[in-house]
């Protein structure tokens, strides 16, 4: 029953923290509706587009840190068991950013992000430092390379769920990890089929772009 009851209190806060609107609140600071320019994501990448590169730096932070932030806390909530924890609360936290009750609130629509930072941040939970080295590098790359940041995401999401699979399969990252591998890998390939659509087409935005 406790054990229950904790499951359930690590998925309804993991889902409010990342449901928390960051780029909307901070674009609402600037006098824009982050929703009604650009792409019209709730993400770090329009907010860049909308306000300048480090207002989307900014977001980008406070997305990263709402992942780390709920994997705490579930780990304060159901400390017998870090793997499933961190396991359920990661995987919450990305649906709940990418399908946002509060921007629900404001919009009328269930909408959000895409999930890249908010993954990025449970990711330097989950990961050994190398694989976290090893998706930056590659993501830099290809940012400098091309100036598509949904690549670079791509990319680095690729990179590190191979990865991680890898270290899982070897025993070196627990076996609970496979799930939030799975259901995070479907909501990403899911939320970036329109860019992977224009990225095909070769017209997708390129960073730098104005909204």
């Amino acid at each position: 029953m406790e054990y229950g009851l904790a499951i359930i209190g690590i998925v309804v806060f993991s889902y409010l923290l990342g449901s928390i609107p960051t780029a909307y609140v901070i674009a609402r600071f600037k006098g824009v509706n982050i929703f009604e320019v650009g792409s019209g994501n709730m993400g770090a990448t329009n907010v860049i587009r909308a306000l300048g590169f480090w207002w989307g730096i900014l977001v980008w932070l406070f997305d990263s840190l709402k992942g780390v932030m709920a994997i705490i806390l579930a780990n304060l909530i159901l400390p017998e068991n870090h793997a499933a924890a961190t396991a359920i609360a990661a995987t919450v936290a990305v649906v709940g950013h990418n399908w946002s009750l509060f921007a629900a609130l404001v919009t009328g629509t269930l909408r959000g992000g895409k999930g890249a930072a908010i993954w990025f941040g449970t990711m330097l939970v989950m990961a050994p430092i190398q694989v976290i080295v090893g998706m930056c590098v590659l993501g830099g790359f290809v940012i400098a390379l091309t100036r598509y940041v949904s690549l670079a995401v791509l990319a680095m999401f690729g990179l590190s769920t191979l990865w991680m699979l890898v270290l899982i399969g070897q025993h070196q990252r627990p076996g609970e990890y496979v799930i939030y591998s799975l259901l995070v890998t479907a909501m990403m390939l899911f939320r970036f089929r329109e860019n992977i659509q224009r990225l095909l087409t070769g017209t997708e935005r390129r960073l730098g772009e104005r909204a």
